[in-house]
C-alpha cells in the first residue's frame, strides 16, 4: 500500500510484514499479567521494566523519571527481569502438567 505525497509528507510504502496481527499473543498476555503481578508487590520495579523495556529508556533517564539513583534502577531492573523469569516460568510449569 502507497501513501501519495500530500504537502510536506513524505511516500511511504507499508509492508504487510510490517503489520501486526489482530490476534493476541498468549505470551504478551503472559507478560501482561505478570507485569501487574510485580506491580502489586512492588510498583517502582514494574515502572521501570516499563520505562527501561518498553519505553526504551536508558538507566539514567529512567532514574530521572523516578527521581532515584542510576544504582537504584539498575538494581530494581535486575531484580524485576528475575522476578518476572520466575513468575513466568511458573506458567510454563503449569501448562506442562
Amino acid at each position: 500500500m502507497e501513501l501519495k505525497k500530500r504537502g510536506s509528507a513524505r511516500q511511504v510504502t507499508l509492508h504487510k510484514e510490517l503489520v501486526i496481527s489482530g490476534k493476541e499473543s498468549k505470551d504478551l498476555l503472559a507478560i501482561d499479567d505478570a507485569l501487574k503481578a510485580l506491580e502489586a508487590v512492588d510498583a517502582r520495579k514494574a515502572r521501570v521494566v516499563e520505562m527501561r523495556y518498553f519505553g526504551g529508556l536508558s538507566a539514567a533517564e529512567t532514574a530521572q523519571a523516578l527521581n532515584v539513583s542510576e544504582d537504584t534502577v539498575l538494581r530494581d531492573w535486575r531484580l524485576a527481569k528475575a522476578w518476572l523469569y520466575k513468575e513466568l516460568s511458573k506458567g510454563l510449569q503449569t501448562k506442562k502438567l
